[in-house]
């Protein structure tokens, strides 16, 4: 079976993510929690969502084990900001060009992790 990351492709990917974080940065509640200006935000959720998703091990060979839990604990998550993370996720997979079936199936894979980083 293919993998979310062979449906979706490098450049699709690159495009749902930077979609992901001009909404977070422009239009969120939540944007304080990401250093606005920081770019390599941007590249490592790229390289981790492409591991997560079936794709080469990229954010292990650059970063070591992903580790999300505790590097999302410095941060207060709770249930309003999990659900403004997904809101802003699934605007941002509504707004790349990827067939609805694969709209529902890549969205459905998110909330299970945000819930996971809640902390508070």
């Amino acid at each position: 079976m293919e993998t979310l990351y062979a449906q979706i492709g490098s450049e699709r990917l690159k495009s749902l993510v930077n979609n992901f974080y001009d909404l977070i940065f422009n239009d969120s509640s939540i944007a304080h929690l990401f250093a606005k200006g920081d770019e390599s935000i941007r590249e490592k959720q790229f390289l981790f969502i492409s591991q997560f998703l079936g794709g080469p091990q990229l954010y292990s060979e650059k970063y070591g084990p992903p580790k999300m839990k505790m590097k999302h604990l410095p941060h207060a998550i709770g249930e309003e900001e999990k659900n403004e993370w997904l809101r802003c996720m699934k605007l941002a997979i509504e707004s790349t060009d990827f067939d609805e079936e694969l709209k529902v199936t890549l969205y459905n894979c998110f909330p299970r992790v945000a819930e996971h980083m809640r902390n508070n």
